[in-house]
């Protein structure tokens, strides 16, 4: 069974997505000055990195 370009992108936006949310429980839980602002931030932006690939499926 091999990968198409539809699941590459569907496993791409699930890792991501799991990426994001552990950033933004990192900011959240785990570090109480400035940094974690930093962590929540970049892990919104994995998330939207994420939504433009589940856009991008069936479409490349």
């Amino acid at each position: 069974m091999g990968m198409n370009k539809n699941t590459v992108l569907a496993w791409a936006t699930f890792i991501m997505i799991f990426v994001g949310i552990g950033m933004i429980a990192l900011g959240a839980f785990k570090y109480d000055d400035i940094a974690g602002w930093g962590f929540a931030a970049v892990g919104v932006g994995f998330l939207a990195i994420a939504w433009v690939f589940n856009a991008l499926k069936g479409r490349v």
